[in-house]
């Protein structure tokens, strides 16, 4: 899978972030057309993601919003009661939209080496569809009251405990190495975030996204796969160890 196949197989836009953002919020906004509330949420959450950028999420007032967004300050009301409310908003639909993808493409891959590298390079891609709200939700992670830090953390260790339990998986049938899953997999996470918070560095170097994953992908699996001739070796010794059982030892000892 590349960049292009990923955007062809997963439909994930700004257009999906709001439409189920909307079908997620519609007993709280008060505006029912859904045609005008998707159209003026792409609004508030692009400002919010620039002016956010610019100043930080503290510093902007709903004058800010106004502003950037053309909306009248009782329009912008209509979305959300307070800022703190916009923000739970984008960050909980961006958590499940990348749970969402993640459990649905991964559920049907058995192959545990597929399996990792399904992960991340899903991972990878998502993060580059959707780099605005990637970027902010890291940023803003600080920001954030002790309830959405928590939520923050959670998804975090949500998304570390995928890498560490293929890992595991892959160790218990001898393909994997015996490392630690879960530095493991937290090491494959700040792999992958270096992506989209230092954006800036790679595009300088003129690294692609598919580039960036490959490379990700030789990496971890330099890590963590044996090497074939070992894998062999250390199957020939688990057989042997479940033909020593009781009835071999004592035909030796005899």
């Amino acid at each position: 899978m590349n960049y292009e196949a990923f955007r062809r197989e997963i439909h994930i836009s700004r257009h999906d972030f709001c439409l189920d953002t909307y079908a997620r919020h519609r007993k709280t906004i008060r505006i029912k057309k859904e045609k005008t509330v998707v159209k003026n949420l792409d609004k508030i959450f692009s400002a919010t993601l620039k002016i956010s950028n610019e100043k930080g999420f503290q510093a902007m007032s709903m004058r800010d919003f106004s502003k950037e967004t053309g909306l009248s300050m009782g329009a912008l009301y209509s979305y959300f009661s307070s800022k703190e409310e916009l923000l739970e908003m984008m960050q909980h639909q961006g958590r499940l939209m990348i749970k969402q993808v993640l459990e649905e493409q991964l559920l049907p891959v058995n192959d545990l080496r597929a399996r990792l590298r399904k992960a991340i390079l899903i991972h990878i891609y998502l993060s580059e569809a959707l780099w605005p709200w990637f970027y902010f939700s890291y940023m803003e992670a600080k920001n954030m009251n002790r309830a959405e830090k928590e939520k923050t953390m959670a998804s975090e260790l949500a998304t570390d405990l995928i890498f560490a339990d293929i890992i595991r998986q892959g160790q218990a049938a001898g393909i994997f190495l015996p490392r630690d899953p879960r530095l493991t997999a937290g090491l494959i996470k700040a792999i992958l975030q270096d992506w989209y918070l230092k954006r800036w560095k790679h595009a300088k170097r003129k690294i692609s996204v598919d580039h960036y994953a490959r490379f990700v992908l030789e990496c971890v699996e330099a890590m963590l796969l044996r090497d074939p001739k070992e894998n062999r070796g250390q199957r020939k010794k688990d057989r042997g160890r479940r033909t020593e059982g009781p009835d071999r030892k004592s035909k030796i000892e005899r």
